[in-house]
């Protein structure tokens, strides 16, 4: 600026630029801002008072100095602004992290504590239905029975369900998934009588939980024996339409249904719909939605009161399906359940016949 005046404008804005562009790698605090800004707007004002001295520049040119130097503080109160919302937003980041961690934490040491005594006093309230002999007794006995496995069922699922965030909650390994609806078929046929129905089984070896993926399907089976009766039909389906998509694994019935205003809230922990005759424990279908995503998938529901409800489970494509089993293994499938399978373009509306 002192050495070419003509071109004085040309270096004027270039070090303020600089400036700018080195406070940008790293935001200084207030102090040294203040400071570099002031040692910069001087020595610049000095530099154009010369060339408007010496005739060079024009008089309004000593306006631009402080212009550039209030841009520049306003962009460094801009910074400053955004760092303060940035250590607040980490802040609050930290604190919801630290709360999520000791309620996972609080429900792991009581749902550990829970089991000890409940187990205890199973084992104490079942002897004494043993022993009691008047009608009114034993009904009482029956009573306690009831809720105390219905306390260790909760403590059992409080502990999966908080146990899901942890990295090392899934051992997976390669699952037949058609092999596993057709065991749980299986084993939940003489424990309800429902009209238990396989619907289209495709042959999907996914890398899951056998265990964790078992306890979800048993929840959602559970949760459909729960609001069905006996004529009603219970369907279920695995199916991985193309290599590359997800495996959904379906559980249809025909049962009472959800009312639409209660349908985004099933998944939350201890909410139930109450058809005043079973009541639930609210943590079934939390420890599927736990399960599913612990496994990267998800789980979904459509329903219609009256009509009965669709649960499905998807799991991320294994990389590879083989669709459609072979006609010796259908013809094993019909043996479970005693009715035909249905065809791949009829399963969505055959559990709704």
């Amino acid at each position: 600026m002192f050495m070419f005046p003509d071109w004085e404008t040309v270096p004027f804005h270039v070090i303020w630029a600089s400036l700018t562009l080195i406070y940008g790698f790293r935001t200084w605090d207030r102090a040294p801002t203040l400071w570099v800004a002031s040692a910069v707007l001087v020595v610049t004002a000095i530099g154009i008072a010369y060339d408007v001295a010496i005739g060079s520049e024009p008089a309004t040119e000593l306006t631009e100095d402080p212009l550039l130097a209030l841009m520049f503080l306003a962009m460094a109160w801009h910074a400053h602004r955004k760092l303060a919302a940035d250590r607040s937003h980490r802040l609050i980041s930290e604190h919801n992290a630290r709360l999520l961690d000791d309620q996972r934490r609080f429900l792991q040491d009581a749902a550990h504590q829970l089991r000890t005594p409940i187990t205890i006093a199973l084992g104490h309230a079942e002897l004494l239905a043993g022993a009691v002999s008047g009608q009114q007794q034993a009904e009482d006995i029956d009573v306690v029975v009831g809720e105390l496995n219905r306390l260790r069922r909760i403590s059992e699922r409080l502990l999966i369900i908080a146990a899901a965030a942890d990295p090392a909650f899934l051992h997976p390994e390669p699952v037949a998934l058609d092999q596993v609806a057709a065991d749980l078929i299986r084993r939940w046929q003489p424990a309800a009588d429902r009209c238990w129905r396989i619907g289209r089984l495709d042959h999907v070896i996914a890398p899951a939980d056998r265990e964790r993926l078992g306890l979800a399907l048993d929840a959602l089976l559970e949760n459909a024996v729960r609001h069905t009766v006996s004529t009603d039909v219970i369907q279920l389906s695995v199916i991985g339409d193309y290599p590359g998509r997800p495996t959904r694994i379906i559980v249809a019935d025909t049962g009472t249904g959800i009312p639409a205003d209660q349908t985004p809230l099933i998944f939350d922990r201890f909410s139930t719909v109450d058809d005043g005759q079973h009541r639930g424990t609210g943590l079934g279908l939390p420890l599927v939605l736990a399960v599913a995503r612990a496994h990267g998938g998800n789980v979904t529901v459509s329903s219609t009161v009256g009509e009965g409800s669709v649960f499905e489970l998807t799991l991320p494509s294994p990389g590879g399906t083989r669709l459609a089993l072979a006609a010796g293994e259908m013809g094993d499938m019909g043996e479970v359940t005693g009715e035909a399978t249905p065809s791949a373009d009829a399963e969505e509306e055959s559990i709704r016949r």
